[in-house]
This record gives structure tokens, sequence and C-alpha cells, in this order.
């Protein structure tokens, strides 16, 4: 197992030019990688086209694109990477909505197992949308969210990132959480 340091080391070795740091990385982190996708993907709809591998695969051709990005640690390099496949998913299911209406394209399917995934306990793009006017009401709030519910981050870790105390952290949580379903439900509402 390979330990924090490890990763940290890896990320600023990358950060400082060594494209092969970045492969060395996704081998050490593929399969919190895939942690972190099965999450995202347990809320999407039965027949979903996109799998967490292709997911990883998906967010890791983001993460090859960014530039200049400091990497501070394992947490921060996480909290990244959800942030990418939350991005997909939202894309994806913005793709799915724009093809109900009738937009043109071919549809590619990834499979990497055929059981169905569960039905959806939200909106990806209901919860994206209530996501964005949070942040623009308060980003760090929006941030933990995203580090929690995306990446999966611990509260110290999402302090840690943050650089805020844990009880900072577990307020923010619990005040998006109620910000955000109430949101979701004046939205689910204005739809009817």
């Amino acid at each position: 197992m390979t330990g924090p340091a490890d990763v940290t080391g890896l990320l600023l070795a990358w950060g400082g030019g060594d494209r092969e740091a970045l492969a060395r990385l996704m081998s050490v982190v593929q399969e919190e990688l895939r942690q972190i996708a099965r999450r995202h993907m347990a809320g999407e709809r039965a027949g979903n086209s996109l799998q967490p591998t292709a997911l990883v695969n998906e967010a890791y051709l983001r993460l090859i694109d960014v530039q200049r990005v400091a990497w501070q640690n394992r947490a921060h390099f996480f909290a990244m990477a959800a942030r990418m496949m939350r991005r997909v998913l939202i894309d994806a299911a913005r793709a799915k909505r724009y093809q109900k209406r009738g937009g043109g394209g071919q549809r590619v399917t990834f499979i990497e197992s055929r059981a169905p995934a569960k039905e959806p306990g939200y909106d990806l793009i209901a919860l994206d949308d209530a996501l964005q006017a949070l942040a623009e009401l308060d980003a760090r709030k929006s941030q933990v969210v995203e580090l929690r519910f995306f990446g999966g981050l611990t509260v110290e870790e999402t302090a840690d990132v943050l650089q805020v105390s844990r009880d900072t952290v577990m307020r923010d949580w619990q005040f998006s959480k109620d910000w955000l379903r109430r949101q979701i439900r004046r939205g689910a509402g204005d739809a009817r």
C-alpha cells in the first residue's frame, strides 16, 4: 500500500513536469479512483452507458490536460479527480437530455459489468445546478459538498484541503446538505 507521502511526492514530480510521474501516480491510485467512480455511479440510471472504469479513464484524460496545478497533497488530488468525474457525469447527463430532445449523435457503450445500476436517488443535473447556485452564495460550502459527496473525502481530509477546522467543515456540510435539498425540491416543483 502506498502512503500519502508517496502520492504527494508523485504529484509534486508531475507538477514539476515529470510526465512519467503521472503514469506511476495513476497506477498507485487507480483502485481509490475506481471507488470514487463507483460512488458517483451508484445513483445513475439503469442502462447508463458509462461505467466506473470508463469514468476513471475519462477523468484521467481530463487530468492530463490540467496545467499548472500546485498539487498540495493526496486529498487535493482526489478532490480534483472527483471534480473531473462529476464534470464527466454532468456532461453525459446533459448529452442524454439533448438526445431525448431529438439531438443527433451515435451512442457508444462502455460495459464493465452487465449488472444494471440502481435507480437514481437524485437528479444529477438538478444537483449540479443547485451546487452551482450554492457556489455563487458561498464557494467554500460548495467545495465541502464536492469533496465530501463526490470525492468521498473524510471530514479531516476536507478540512486539510480547504485549510479550515474540522468544525467548520461539519457546519458547512450540514448547512449545505439542507440548502441543496431545499433547492432541488424547489426546482422539482418548478418543473411541474
